[in-house]
């Protein structure tokens, strides 16, 4: 499979690009809710909540404004899931002089 955004050769199975960070267009629903760390307006939680229901973003945030608009709950409920959804752990890259472990 290659990635979409810099056209290397990645696995098949990969959910994030190796060489770039990109998420891959197939990438599946994740399993646990959580708010990303890229890709995010505000504080991440309609991308959080679109990647997990594995629905698009703008979808999200269009009915999450009309909620929002329309009544308190969904006023209220955006900083309470703020709060409440735990962020995506950081990804640090390894360092440039780091020898590759291998098993013998």
């Amino acid at each position: 499979m290659y990635c979409n955004h810099c056209g290397k050769v990645i696995q098949d199975d990969a959910a994030v690009c190796a060489y770039c960070g990109v998420r891959v267009a197939t990438s599946r629903a994740r399993t646990k809710l959580m708010r990303p760390r890229q890709g995010r307006k505000i504080a991440g939680v309609c991308l959080g909540f679109a990647e997990y229901f594995d629905v698009d973003v703008t979808l999200v945030r269009v009915v999450w404004l009309i909620a929002s608009v329309t009544t308190v709950i969904g006023l209220l409920s955006y900083p309470i899931a703020w709060i409440i959804m735990p962020e995506e752990p950081l990804m640090l890259d390894a360092p440039k002089n780091a020898q590759q472990v291998t098993n013998p």
